[in-house]
């Protein structure tokens, strides 16, 4: 967690230097890496961290290792950039083999869209080392977070979902990934495709995700809903400005890459925080009011960035936002901080029961006693309490409906 909280720093850090304002930092590459700093660096190693968590083996811990490395060589000025990039793709190799035993024990859609999208991710990373810029690269990695946060959500939406849902997902999958391979000789036809995907995905996503319920909840519950349906709006955003073509041109491509990494992806982090984090670290986040400040502060700090500053073509609305939305991230991770070091709140009994039952609008995990437990022929874990575990043996998530 260590390497992927300074790649999370060094990337906010590298976008007010992208925004042409003072950074605490100003090292000559910082505003080269920015991107991969916090898609791989930060994001990837939070995602096969808790993969990692949900193997139990240690090997599986060799590919957050790699990532948080490689994030933290892109900004060591004595380290060749390219050693760092081969690092950061080691990772990634890594990682993609994280999913292999996961697939072994148990053949689940959704857990192949996800290696699908490990794949997304490596193929990145490898283009990236024959690479200055960015532009290649983008794409891929939007294929890989969109497609993993898709999936999570799919697994725990699985009931309300249907039987059905792990194949629609894989589908998708498979179209962003050939809208991919397409861009690769003709940009602009690889770009509408992806934006015709990515705006069939977040339709049949919204239709079918049980926040659109839970977001007239409470707590929580509300809480959780309200980031996801945000991130869904976001990845809309970002599907329609594909449409017109490849994001040459400076306002749609901020407007496409600021719409899904932010909006989409961090909305999504947001809202699984408090229950991601405990499920790997062992340590209890609350879930506390003052966690709607850094949400409703990232939402407001894109509409200024993407819609009047790019959309309008406002320089100042463009720096604005971005400022908002690097306070925003910090105001998170503060008041993460805050709420982990306060430790539970107190409630009344009644109400925990109600909260821990409610659907929330993302994980609600159980950190039960050990219980007696029946083996299955699958070899994957089992609870012979009747609550639904996931396919890739991850911590419990009780999903139901508001």
């Amino acid at each position: 967690m260590l390497p992927a909280g300074l790649a999370l720093l060094a990337g906010l850090d590298a976008g007010l230097l992208l925004l042409g304002l003072p950074a605490p930092v100003t090292a000559e590459r910082l505003p080269h890496v920015h991107g991969m700093l916090l898609v791989l660096g930060f994001v990837g190693t939070l995602i096969s961290l808790e993969r990692a968590t949900a193997l139990a083996r240690p090997m599986g811990y060799v590919a957050p290792a790699l990532l948080g490395i490689g994030g933290i060589l892109l900004v060591t000025p004595l380290v060749p950039l390219v050693a760092a990039k081969i690092v950061l793709a080691a990772g990634a190799a890594s990682f993609l083999t994280v999913y292999i035993p996961l697939w072994r024990r148990q053949y689940d859609h959704a857990l192949l869209t996800q290696l699908l999208a490990a794949g997304l991710a490596l193929a990145g990373a490898l283009i990236w080392i024959g690479q200055d810029t960015m532009t290649r690269v983008i794409p891929w990695l939007i294929g890989f977070l969109v497609l993993t946060i898709a999936a999570e959500r799919v697994e725990l939406a699985r009931i309300t979902m249907g039987p059905a849902a792990g194949i629609r997902l894989l589908v998708h999958g498979w179209a962003v990934t050939a809208a991919l391979v397409v861009g690769l000789v003709f940009p602009d036809a690889g770009a509408i495709a992806l934006g015709l995907v990515l705006l069939s995905l977040t339709g049949w996503l919204v239709v079918h995700d049980v926040a659109r319920r839970t977001i007239r909840a409470t707590g929580v519950t509300r809480y959780m809903a309200a980031c996801i349906l945000a991130g869904y709006v976001w990845l809309a955003v970002a599907g329609l400005v594909l449409l017109l073509g490849s994001p040459e041109a400076q306002p749609a491509y901020d407007a496409v890459i600021h719409a899904v990494f932010l909006g989409y992806t961090f909305s999504m982090i947001m809202a699984h925080a408090t229950t991601i984090l405990p499920a790997v670290l062992r340590i209890a986040l609350p879930y506390r009011p003052a966690f709607w400040a850094p949400v409703a502060l990232l939402q407001l700090a894109l509409v200024v960035r993407v819609w009047v500053g790019d959309g309008l073509g406002m320089p100042a609305a463009w720096r604005i936002g971005g400022v908002l939305g690097v306070i925003a991230l910090l105001l998170f991770v503060l008041t993460a901080v805050y709420s982990a070091v306060r430790g539970p709140a107190r409630a009344p009994a009644a109400a925990t029961a109600r909260e821990e039952n409610s659907a929330g609008g993302g994980r609600m995990l159980r950190v039960d006693p050990p219980r007696r437990a029946f083996s299955r022929t699958d070899g994957a874990p089992s609870r012979s309490d009747g609550a639904p575990s996931r396919s890739d043996g991850a911590p419990t998530v009780e999903e139901g409906s508001a």
